[in-house]
C-alpha cells in the first residue's frame, strides 16, 4: 500500500535518504520475486512513496536496477580480487572456484547478468547506461589483473576470456537453475521435463571455468610449444 502521509524530500540529504529506500525496495522485490517482474509501480508501493515521485529519482523501473547491477559487478570484483591477492600464483580449479563461489553468493547478481543484456540497457537514459559500463568495466579490469596474477601462465586475452565465460555461463545457469516456481512444481511431478544439466549451479559453474582455465592455459603452452 503506498503511504498516505508521504512528504516530499527536500533537503539534499533526504533526497540521498529516498533514492537509497527505492533502490533498497527495487532490491528486495527482485529477491523475492525475480528480477523479471519488478516494475516502478511495485517499487513505489514497497518504498511507500507516491507513484509519480519515484520518476524524480529513476526513470523507470530498468533504470533502478542498472543501478543494482552495477552495484553487484563491484561486489563481485572486491570477492574474486580479495580471495585471488592471497593465492598468487593459485591452481586453475581454485580461480574457478573464487569466481563461481562470488556469484552463487550473490543470487540477485547472478539474476540481473542474463537481464541487462536482454532488456535492462534498452530505453534507457544513455547516462545511466553509460555510468553502469564505467563501472562494470572497472570492475573486470581489477578481476582481471587478479586473474593475470593468480594464473601467470595466461595469454594476455585469457583473463578477459575467463571473465566473458564466467558472465556467460553465469547468466544462463542461474536462470535453469533457479526455475520459476510454477515450473519447479511441474518438474517436481514430472522429472522427464526437467533438465539434465545444470540443476546445481555453483557446481556446474566452477567445473565449466575449471575447463576453460585449464583450456586456455593448454593453448599457450601447445602455441609455445609450437614455435619451438
Amino acid at each position: 500500500m503506498t503511504n498516505l502521509s508521504f512528504q516530499r524530500a527536500r533537503s539534499a540529504e533526504n533526497k540521498r535518504q529516498r533514492t537509497s529506500d527505492l533502490v533498497e525496495a527495487a532490491r528486495s522485490l527482485a529477491l523475492e520475486t525475480g528480477v523479471a517482474s519488478v516494475t516502478l509501480t511495485a517499487v513505489a508501493d514497497r518504498a511507500g512513496v507516491h507513484h509519480s515521485a519515484v520518476r524524480r529519482y529513476f526513470s523507470s523501473h530498468k533504470d533502478v536496477l542498472l543501478h543494482l547491477a552495477a552495484a553487484g559487478w563491484t561486489r563481485w570484483s572486491d570477492t574474486v580480487c580479495d580471495a585471488l591477492g592471497t593465492q598468487e600464483p593459485a591452481a586453475a580449479s581454485t580461480v574457478a572456484a573464487v569466481l563461481a563461489t562470488g556469484l552463487d553468493a550473490d543470487p540477485l547478481f547472478c539474476d540481473l547478468l542474463a537481464n541487462v543484456p536482454l532488456h535492462l540497457e534498452h530505453d534507457v537514459d544513455i547516462e545511466r547506461v553509460a555510468e553502469f559500463k564505467r563501472i562494470s568495466h572497472a570492475a573486470v579490469v581489477s578481476m582481471a589483473d587478479a586473474i593475470d596474477k593468480a594464473l601467470p601462465g595466461l595469454a594476455p586475452r585469457g583473463a578477459l576470456d575467463i571473465l566473458t565465460a564466467a558472465n556467460a555461463l553465469a547468466a544462463t545457469l542461474w536462470q535453469v537453475a533457479h526455475p520459476p516456481e510454477a515450473l519447479a512444481l511441474a518438474y517436481a511431478d514430472d522429472p522427464t521435463m526437467a533438465p539434465t544439466w545444470a540443476l546445481e549451479f555453483a557446481p556446474t559453474l566452477t567445473r565449466l571455468l575449471t575447463a576453460t582455465c585449464v583450456g586456455l592455459l593448454a593453448q599457450v603452452t601447445s602455441s609455445e610449444t609450437e614455435k619451438r
